[in-house]
Parts: structure tokens; sequence; C-alpha cells
């Protein structure tokens, strides 16, 4: 006999973005961020590669992000189209779907828009958090798309920075931004010159930054650019020390790595547990690329913030 499980529990079957953005802050969402890098790094989770599949005649991706954690366990389902920008359209169109791990008990559907946005922002955050110089107060943000926006405001909470710069190769866009974030917008070149912290997130496919213009004790986020044939960050800017979410994500996923050989000396995830550390190096590079068990993690915590509004 056929139970529709949704009728039966009396659950809303579809969180929307405005949902999910009200039940996340920052806040809450690193620690929980941290945490399961360290977990993910612990052998903790269970968490193949993502599966990206091309779309036929067109620039198109459907990806599959699968991850069991703990008490719960789902899966990210995203589609990627770089021509949807020219197109007036988003890049990226993301659900989650989130189970009790015990049962197979659904739980909630959620849009991934704000979900995938906060978490990629608050992981970040949480490299910024352990590798940034306690003493960074120059930003700066390559791009001024949604990312560089969530990237201003996260970072802001684990360092007190005094100038943040903005690039973008729509300079109208850069403007925008830097008026929004009380910025200044400038050429790339200039932005990083002297910048602590550098955020790239252009979704790129040739390097927006070159390693010549970093200056010693600089961590470079490099966030915008997914896939093996594409990159954000020059061979020199790769000759840092480099700090992935997941190695072998990084090892068919990261332009920035498949197309340099840069040796990956750690996950974010043993730096964060205290079970390895950097070696010396004029600068330091954290690639992320996103984990499942990012969204899976946040996906509970939302469905948790919401479970706890609705009591009486």
């Amino acid at each position: 006999m056929h139970v529709d499980y949704w009728a039966m529990k009396g659950t809303h079957d579809f969180l929307t973005e405005s949902t999910v953005r009200a039940a996340l802050t920052y806040e809450a969402l690193i620690p929980v961020m941290e945490r399961t890098l360290i977990d993910y790094s612990a052998g903790r989770i269970v968490q193949p590669v993502r599966t990206s599949i091309p779309v036929p005649g067109g620039e198109g991706v459907l990806a599959l992000m699968p991850a069991v954690y703990g008490d719960v366990m789902g899966v990210k389902l995203l589609t990627y189209n770089a021509a949807n920008a020219a197109r007036g359209l988003p890049v990226y169109y993301t659900t989650v779907h989130l189970f009790r791990a015990g049962t197979g008990e659904p739980l909630a559907i959620m849009d991934g828009t704000a979900l995938t946005e906060m978490r990629t922002a608050a992981v970040s955050a949480a490299a910024a958090k352990l590798l940034a110089r306690r003493d960074a107060r120059v930003l700066t943000v390559l791009g001024s798309g949604v990312q560089a926006r969530a990237h201003v405001v996260a970072l802001g909470l684990v360092r007190a920075f005094a100038e943040i710069r903005i690039w973008s190769r729509t300079p109208a866009h850069a403007s925008a931004l830097a008026r929004e974030v009380g910025g200044t917008a400038m050429d790339a070149e200039r932005a990083v010159r002297g910048a602590d912290v550098i955020v790239t997130a252009t979704g790129a496919a040739e390097p927006v930054l070159r390693g010549a213009w970093l200056r010693e004790g600089a961590l470079v986020l490099a966030i915008g650019s997914f896939g093996a044939d594409r990159r954000e960050l020059d061979d020199e800017a790769m000759r840092g020390a480099v700090v992935v979410d997941s190695r072998a994500g990084a090892s068919v996923e990261a332009g920035e790595i498949v197309r340099t050989g840069a040796a990956v000396h750690a996950e974010l995830g043993e730096l964060l547990a205290g079970t390895k550390t950097l070696p010396p190096s004029h600068h330091i590079v954290f690639k992320s690329l996103g984990l499942a068990a990012e969204d899976v993690a946040a996906a509970k915590l939302v469905w948790e913030s919401i479970g706890r509004a609705r009591e009486p």
C-alpha cells in the first residue's frame, strides 16, 4: 500500500530560499562547518566524489552530491551553466534532499541557493579564522556576484578588516559592490598587492590572480572555478602551501591543482583538528570545491532551526 509520507506527517515538502535564509546565520553555521570538515577528514562521513554529468550540446552540467553524516543523510542536486550569466539567469540551481539515516525517512526538501551561498562563505571564514594573519586588515575580493557579497559578510566575522578592495571583469559591477560593502573598486593587480586575504570568486577559466602580486603571509581563498579545465590562480600563486577541503575532490575537480601539479599539503579538516600543520611558505592557498557533507550539515541545521521555531 502506498503511503503519502508528506501528507501523513503534515510536513511542508519544500522549504523555499527565503525560509532557508531566515533559518541560517553565519554565527551558527561557521562552527558547524568546522566540525563537518574535521569529521570528513577523520573518515567519519561517507561521501563519494561528486558525480558531474555534462549536458550534451551545451555548457550545462548536472551534479549529484550525496553524503551520510551521523544521524542524517542527503543529496544535493546541482545544475551549472556558465552561459546563463549572459541570459540573465543564475549560473547555479540547487535543491537539497534530507533524510533520517537510520530509517531513510524523508525530513525535508529545500532550495539550495541560500544554503550553498552561505555554507561556502562559512567554510572560507573557518579557513580564514585558522589561517589568516591575526592582524589582517586588507580584504580583496576578485568577483562581484553572490559569493563575493557573502564572503565580505562572513569573513568580517573572523577578522576586523579596515579596507575592502573589489575587482570584477565588469567594472560597473565592481563599483556597485564596493558602494554596497563600503569598499573601493580598483584593478586586479592593485587590489591584490598588499592584501592580507584575497577571495577569488569569478568562475574564470583562466587565471585572474598572479602569484607575483601576493604579499608574504597572504591567504588566498579560491572558491570560484569548478572543473579540471578551469582555474583562477596561475602557476606561481599555486607555489604556496596548498590546503583543500577534500583531496579526493581536488585531484579531479580543481583546475588549479590538476593543471599545475601543485602538491596538496593538507585538508582543512586536518588543520582544524591539529593532526597536521603547514610547512613554512610565502603564502597559503585554500582551494574550496564544496562538500556534500557541508550541504547535509547545513540542511540539518535549517531543519532543526525550523523545528524549534514550530514548537509551541
